[in-house]
């Protein structure tokens, strides 16, 4: 079959097909979907209360106040929450080659990719991170000294969707290694969770390893610390050049063009998991 034969048209209509499946599945067991919501709000909803604590103690972390440091949260929970939704199969790619379910994916007409992202969903996930990123946005974006035009709205959705491109890029790294490893959890636990808790908090604070790492390798800093310095300018947003405020997506665009290139190399070498 004709995999071009496909409309962009029609592939969203699949898409959204899919989405509304899964978004059955999810309220079929609503106890347990708001659950997990509700679980994954607790445990992240800690990280806010450490600097609310923090900041009980310290009226500033080397130029930034609390309301300062909860808008920088919002992007990272914002963007992730949009990542678990869209990009959840990504995420838990492992489970699909493990499990076998790639081998199927590659029969079928329309691209494996295209598939990974459409059969899955995390709403629990999405939900939680996105009542957390929502409240901290809308708590802080009157307070920071922010002036709210077309301007600053278009800039701010334009850094979300980097950042959501950054991190679904992030992913991909850790879910081509399935190709080769099978399992690639704790890699991708290194290589993403790990270095998403350094970017809570202000680049500045770090060491010079610190930074170069959540700069350069693994950009974490162009999810959340240039889009907020772009619209907070704190003093140590001059250490660096004030053209990395602006660079998250053309950052994005780079980073996702890599991933696009290492998943077709990976899938290309995928010699499937049967006996």
């Amino acid at each position: 079959m004709n995999k071009n034969r496909y409309s962009i048209y029609d592939i969203l209509k699949i898409y959204f097909i899919h989405v509304a499946m899964i978004a059955k599945a999810n309220l079929f067991y609503k106890l347990n979907t708001f659950a997990i919501a509700f679980a994954v709000f607790a445990r992240e909803i800690v990280n806010i209360v450490v600097i609310y604590l923090i900041f009980t103690r310290f009226v500033a972390l080397q130029g930034w106040s609390r309301d300062d440091l909860f808008f920088l949260y919002s992007f990272l929970f914002l963007s992730y929450s949009l990542v678990v939704f869209f990009f959840a199969g990504v995420r838990d790619f492992e489970d699909d080659i493990r499990e076998g379910h790639c081998d199927r994916y590659l029969i079928r007409p329309l691209g494996v990719f295209f598939q990974v992202i459409a059969c899955k969903s995390d709403y629990a996930a999405s939900l939680g991170h996105g009542l957390i990123g929502v409240a901290l946005f809308l708590y802080c974006a009157g307070s920071v000294g922010i002036v709210w035009n077309f301007s600053t709205v278009i800039h701010a959705i334009l850094f979300l969707f980097s950042g959501v491109l950054i991190q679904t890029s992030i992913f991909i790294f850790s879910a081509v290694l399935s190709f080769w490893t099978i399992r690639s959890s704790n890699i991708r636990n290194i290589i993403f969770f790990n270095a998403r808790r350094y970017a809570g908090y202000p680049v500045s604070i770090y060491p010079e390893p610190i930074k170069v790492l959540i700069i350069y390798v693994i950009p974490f800093a162009f999810v959340n610390y240039f889009p907020a310095q772009y619209f907070l300018n704190r003093e140590d947003g001059f250490m660096f050049s004030s053209v990395y405020l602006l660079l998250s997506p053309l950052v994005a665009l780079l980073i996702a063009s890599i991933a696009c290139v290492v998943w077709t190399m990976g899938l290309r070498n995928y010699s499937s998991v049967g006996n």
